[in-house]
Parts: structure tokens; sequence; C-alpha cells
């Protein structure tokens, strides 16, 4: 596996330390572990090109803005130094929330470790699994991108990211839902429970149903009850389709079949009702064909 070190070896110097309220850091026993807390210029905080969250909910930010100008900062965020600015490890929310604050520093644990663009890559997307702070495409899309970088399968993964298989591989196929219908996931505006039950629809077929869960407020038994009905109507139109097609050569087969039969859905029951009948048929299906 060609994984480097991920967060729990990258940040294991400074990951008991990020737990704490800032109040309990010893100083000396972090910079003992290669790193050291200090109040850092926010304008000279980059993020992580490679953080896969994507969407914040503002209203969530600007709540932690208020707290954090009315009670301070509990945790600091943990950074890297790369050349003269810092590069965001840890602690994306609470940067937002600072600039949003127009506070002008912020409190930062300041990992003494080298980073290259594929420790930054990992490092963005297990941190932010392993803290769970990614809603569910883009946790999806983390998953994805990890396999696909890295060449590992899921079993590799689950054992990386400390999560079970069957987890990865439910909420990778979300990536199979439509533009559409990931939207409105990472709106919240459906659960997750709902888009799993659009997985294997078509996206006209899903924008439908998503349409109605949204408007008429379905809940996911709801749901599934719609989509049951769906197949079941499917399968019937499908199998309708099928009759139509073989009653379409109703008269060749009159013309061709010396035998009472009936037309099935995908067959033909030929009834030989006794042995002049089998015989007959035998002498049939034997018969040379014509050159």
């Amino acid at each position: 596996m060609a994984l480097g070190r991920g967060l729990g070896d990258i940040l294991s110097e400074v990951e008991e330390a990020y737990q704490k309220d800032l109040s309990d850091i010893n100083s000396f026993e972090l910079e003992s572990k290669g790193a050291h807390l200090e109040e850092v210029l926010v304008s000279e905080i980059n993020p992580n090109p490679f953080q896969p969250r994507k969407h914040f909910d503002e209203k969530s930010l600007e709540e932690l803005a208020t707290s954090i100008k009315v009670h301070g900062l509990l945790q600091p965020i943990v950074v890297v130094k790369k050349e003269n600015k810092y590069i965001l490890i840890a602690g994306e929310r609470r940067l937002r929330a600072h600039k949003l604050s127009n506070l002008n520093t912020i409190k930062a644990i300041i990992a003494d470790i080298s980073m290259d663009e594929i420790k930054l890559r990992e490092l963005a997307l297990i941190e932010n699994i392993q803290r769970e702070n990614l809603n569910a495409i883009e946790l999806a899309n983390s998953y994805k991108e990890l396999i696909d970088i890295h060449a590992i399968t899921h079993d590799d993964l689950s054992d990386i990211v400390h999560k079970s298989r069957s987890q990865i591989t439910n909420t990778m196929r979300l990536l199979s839902l439509s533009p559409y219908v990931q939207k409105q996931l990472v709106l919240e505006k459906i659960t997750q429970g709902h888009a799993k039950t659009l997985i294997g629809l078509s996206h006209e077929k899903q924008k439908i149903i998503l349409d109605s869960i949204m408007g008429q407020k379905l809940s996911v038994r709801d749901t599934e009850k719609i989509i049951k009905n769906h197949k079941s109507n499917s399968k019937v139109l499908n199998n309708n389709k099928d009759i139509l097609l073989i009653e379409k050569y109703k008269k060749e087969f009159d013309e061709a079949l010396p035998f009472t039969y009936k037309l099935k859905m995908k067959s033909i029951e030929i009834s030989l009702t006794n042995e002049k009948d089998i015989v007959d048929f035998l002498n049939f299906i034997k018969k040379p064909k014509k050159v």
C-alpha cells in the first residue's frame, strides 16, 4: 500500500494537546513532542488546498463566531509552517469564524512536520473522515479519492480510517446518484436514508421522486413504498411490452404451428395431450429445413 503517514502518525505528537482546552495545554510537554502553541496572524494562514469539505453552514459559522467573540477560542487550530506562511491542518470552521469576527490572530498548535503534496492531501482527507466533519457526498468523494490515488481496497481503507467496509461501500454508492439528488443531500433537504432509496433509478425518475419527497415531506418508509410501487409498475409495463411483442407474430405462429398453443410473456406453450401429439411434434421439429 502506497499510503503515507496519516493523521494517526503525523499528528500523534499534537493530538492529545489538540483535544484539550487551551488552559490545560502544557507548553513544555507540547514542545518536547515537536510542536508549540502560538498566536498566529489569520492573514498568514492558507487553507489546505486539498480540503475535501466544500459546504459550510453559514448560520452555524455565525453562531461559532459569536461564541468565540464572547468566550474566546476554546481549542486551538493546527497548522504546519511552509516557507513564510502556515498551512491549516485542522480547524477550518474556527479559522472561518475568526475571519467572520474580523479577529486578526488565532491560537494555533504549530506542528514541526515536513509536508509534501501527498501528505497534505492524505491529512486533509483522513483528518476530516476521522473527525466526521464531512457531509455524506464529501465523505464519499474522500473515500474514492484515497482509494483511487493509492490503489487500495475498501478493506485497506477500512483499516486506515477505522470505518467498517460496509459503511465505506454504502457511502460511496451515493456517488451514483444524479447531481441534483447529491446537491439536495448536501443541502440537507433530504436525509441519507432518502438518498439511498433512490440508488439504481434513472436520473429522471430520481428527480420526480425527490421532488415528491421534498414537496410532501415524505418519510424514508413512505419513499420506499413509492419506489417499490414504481418498480412493480415498471415490471408490469415491461412484461406488457414483451406480450405485445410476441402477440405481433401471432398470425405467423398460427400458420407455422399445427398444434394447440398459448402465447406467454417470453415463451410459447404447446399442448401435447396424447402420444400422437408427441410423435407429430417430434416429426415437426425433425422436419428438414428448406434451403
